[in-house]
């Protein structure tokens, strides 16, 4: 595949605090944390058992799940956000975690950020598992984040290149002669 950038027990402890940080900001509340997919599938699921696990974290939890292309096939990521799939459940006055497995131009996030805006929800925070910064190319609420990524092509956890390499347990960069 490539270099191994983070194992499967750097991740797991990196989604136990991003769960703890997340507990405490929302105690006693009922919580709706939104998942992008397909890249969020992994983390959305340990996060929704971790939080779980919390005690004096939130009082109940509701996980929904947002489908979003920008890639269709190619890598190109400067093409517009397609919401493919979404429950259209209302957020007002509830406290919402949008969820998604890594940002890194901030595009997808950024739409995503002002799409669940005007479903007024009475807190609307983001998580991410990774944060590469070096491409960033619009700006991004981040108020939770579980680790740094290198600027390349990260595959694993839920993160793909053409829908393979997903269900690796681990994070790794994509080396070119993997390039299906």
């Amino acid at each position: 595949m490539g270099r191994a950038i983070y194992t499967q027990a750097q991740i797991a402890a990196a989604v136990e605090r991003l769960a703890r940080a997340i507990a405490a900001d929302h105690r006693g509340q009922l919580l709706v944390l939104l998942g992008v997919l397909k890249g969020g599938v992994c983390l959305i699921s340990d996060l929704a058992r971790a939080l779980s696990a919390i005690h004096g974290g939130p009082s109940e939890i509701m996980v929904e799940h947002l489908v979003v292309s920008r890639y269709r096939g190619s890598q190109q990521s400067d093409s517009p956000m397609e919401l493919l799939s979404d429950s259209g459940r209302s957020l007002e006055g509830a406290a919402a975690v949008l969820v998604d497995t890594i940002v890194d131009r901030g595009l997808t996030l950024a739409a995503l950020q002002a799409l669940l805006k005007e479903r007024r929800p009475a807190s609307l925070r983001t998580c991410v598992l990774l944060d590469k910064p070096a491409r960033r190319r619009t700006a991004v609420q981040l108020d939770y984040r579980g680790l740094a990524a290198p600027d390349s092509f990260i595959i694993g956890y839920g993160l793909d290149y053409k829908e393979w390499y997903r269900g690796l347990p681990y994070l790794a960069e994509l080396r070119e002669e993997h390039t299906v």
